[in-house]
């Protein structure tokens, strides 16, 4: 039987603040939703176990996901980009469709995070997608769309409040992420199989 990659990954959401970064996590975890607070530096860690396909690979990755949840006042861009981005191997990238200007917010927040990351993989969440007519998706997507396009990321229109593609967003990225360490590293996350341990060697007294 083919061992079954394990993976861990911390990834970030970001954007400004009330654009339903919390919202969407809660969506996305649920039962699992962690109240571990790191309030030295303003942030909810939760956590999540995704399973990730992966091409020509029998068995999903085991995908283990630490979320992170930073607080959105502008203060923040400068204070956590060291304490809080450092190790993240993928970012959500969240805007809040009934204010334009958290969309154009988004190209400092994922700026900041690419200097740390050297540019991890990013996917773009339209968030609160449930507030706006059908009319207006023609402009907005336009506008996700050139976002995305600036930072090679795929994007989705979401809502926290109906769970549209919320799903999809992180696993989305969790592919992205599975995919770029593969890559790296064709052996990482499989442990070693059939090698026995060695026994316990018993120290005895010199007669």
């Amino acid at each position: 039987m083919e061992p079954r990659r394990h993976l861990k990954a911390k990834i970030c959401l970001v954007g400004e603040a009330a654009v339903g970064k919390t919202s969407l996590i809660r969506r996305f975890v649920q039962s699992q939703f962690s109240d571990d607070y790191l309030t030295t530096i303003g942030v909810k860690v939760s956590k999540k176990r995704l399973d990730v396909a992966i091409p020509e690979e029998v068995e999903p990755a085991l995908l283990e996901l630490a979320v992170w949840d930073v607080m959105g006042q502008p203060q923040f861009r400068e204070l956590l980009q060291e304490a809080y981005f450092a190790g993240v191997s993928g970012i959500i990238g969240v805007a809040d469709l009934s204010r334009p200007d958290t969309l154009q917010a988004l190209y400092e927040w994922i700026d900041r995070v690419d200097r740390v990351t050297s540019q991890a993989p990013v996917v773009i969440a339209g968030n609160k997608s449930d507030l706006l007519q059908n009319p207006h998706f023609t402009e907005v997507e336009v506008e996700m769309e050139a976002l995305a396009r600036s930072f090679r990321a795929e994007w989705r229109l979401t809502s926290a409040k109906t769970g549209r593609n919320v799903e999809q967003v992180f696993q989305l990225l969790g592919a992205h992420i599975v995919d770029r360490a593969v890559k790296a590293r064709p052996s990482i996350g499989i442990a070693a199989r059939g090698v026995p341990k060695p026994p316990a060697t018993e120290t005895r007294p010199a007669p």
